[in-house]
């Protein structure tokens, strides 16, 4: 160790326990992180009307359709490839997928895509069809997590593989290329960071438990996979590694508002 480095060190030594307790305090202070709510009240800054038309793309079990249809009024069809089996008043659900729409041309007035394009590989047809079925000044909201720059390699690897990410679209250049390429504009993007960790953080606790499920997945695997099975054990440690990651900056958040000239 150099002379340099020697005295940097030290005066690290000294200096930092002067300041610790402060950092702490301020560690502390509430930075005011946006929620998943955020995506909804940018629906609702849309101005669109009840009734209007709305698909929910990959709607899963389908809180997110019910939600649109209880909170704006809006007539939604969820789209998935086992969709629910039953709907609800200003709700119904087809299986499809994103890249292949059970739907006509200019049919809807909003797309709503949540966290689903991770899973898809035609990344282009997918953004053509949300292109195809909006109506002329139609939008869509769509929320992807992506890659960040701290991910390396092999954590990738792992978590892609154990989640089922189509590796390709978490490049968000890829998205930003497949969006100008179906011809739809970008009218906001919103760039998340770790707002939706530390908000679950403060709230519930959320990602510090998963990152003490993944702590004990990491150190007693066996006892684990006895029990669930080699399968569910990499679901489970992909889903924990997928919010701690997140909270610290190995992944990113980002919502695109998108509009049909």
């Amino acid at each position: 160790m150099g002379a340099v480095e020697q005295e940097r060190i030290e005066r690290l030594y000294a200096d930092f326990p002067q300041v610790e307790e402060a950092f702490h305090a301020a560690l502390d202070e509430d930075l005011e992180p946006r929620g998943p709510d955020l995506l909804y009240d940018l629906v609702g800054g849309l101005g669109l009307a009840a009734g209007s038309l709305v698909v929910d793309v990959g709607c899963g079990d389908g809180r997110h359709a019910f939600r649109l249809a209880r909170r704006f009024g809006f007539d939604v069809t969820g789209v998935d490839p086992v969709p629910p089996a039953e709907g609800a008043e200003h709700v119904r659900f087809e299986p499809g997928r994103a890249e292949a729409l059970p739907l006509g041309d200019g049919a809807v007035d909003l797309v709503w895509c949540r966290d689903v394009l991770v899973h898809v590989d035609d990344l282009e047809g997918a953004y053509a069809e949300f292109h195809r079925v909006l109506r002329p000044q139609g939008r869509a909201l769509v929320y992807q997590m992506f890659a960040g720059d701290r991910l390396e390699p092999r954590e990738a690897e792992h978590l892609w593989r154990a989640l089922g990410v189509a590796a390709a679209t978490t490049d968000p250049a890829r998205t930003d290329a497949a969006i100008a390429a179906a011809g739809l504009r970008v009218v906001e993007r919103i760039d998340l960071s770790t707002e939706w960790g530390e908000w679950e953080q403060e709230r519930s606790g959320k990602p510090g438990r998963r990152l003490l499920y993944a702590a004990r997945l990491l150190r007693d695997p066996e006892r684990y996979i006895a029990r669930f099975g080699r399968a569910n054990y990499d679901v489970m440690l992909g889903d924990c590694l997928w919010h701690v990651y997140a909270m610290i900056g190995k992944l990113d958040r980002r919502a695109y508002v998108l509009s049909k000239p």
